[in-house]
């Protein structure tokens, strides 16, 4: 499959699946509406996120959000789409972990432009041992593409590692 293709796909996979969910959770519940999937460990809530992770940056003057919400996100992204379509030699695992983040972030950018806040649904509470806020598709693309590419750094520095004992 062309490169380009397979990029554009996969970031398109990611935001339709975001956007999907998001649809799905406002036409199915109720603001602030609770709804237990697995006991107390996984739990669906509908709340609109109007800063990023987690609310962080929610209270900033509309000046401020409008450039570290808006303004400053859509310009990562469009340096990092650009990256990954001129750098030919990324591994398959950091170009698919690429496509997830642009993919997650074009998704959450786009709630904030047309809805004023991101829709969050999905909350995690494993007994107190591993709590998390409440967030989306689209987080989960994010934090998904991040742990790959850590995955793919230690793997491409342990292959630079042996090359170089090799020598």
């Amino acid at each position: 499959m062309n490169r380009t293709l397979f990029i554009g796909l996969l970031v398109i996979l990611n935001i339709a699946i975001d956007q999907i969910s998001k649809v799905w959770v406002r036409a199915n519940f109720a603001y602030g509406e609770t709804k237990s999937i697995i006991g107390d460990a996984f739990i669906m809530q509908y709340v609109e996120n109007k800063g990023a992770f987690l609310g962080m940056g929610s209270d900033l003057n509309p000046t401020l959000r409008l450039v570290f919400l808006l303004v400053l996100p859509i310009l990562v992204l469009g340096y990092v789409a650009y990256y990954i379509l001129k750098h030919k030699e990324l591994d398959r695992m950091s170009l698919i972990a690429f496509c997830c983040i642009i993919g997650g972030g074009i998704a959450n950018v786009f709630d904030r432009i047309v809805l004023g806040s991101v829709t969050d649904f999905f909350y995690i509470d494993l007994g107190g041992v591993f709590r998390t806020g409440i967030f989306n598709i689209a987080d989960m693309s994010v934090t998904a593409g991040m742990i790959m590419l850590l995955i793919a750094s230690f793997r491409s520095g342990k292959k630079k590692s042996l090359q170089s004992e090799d020598s």
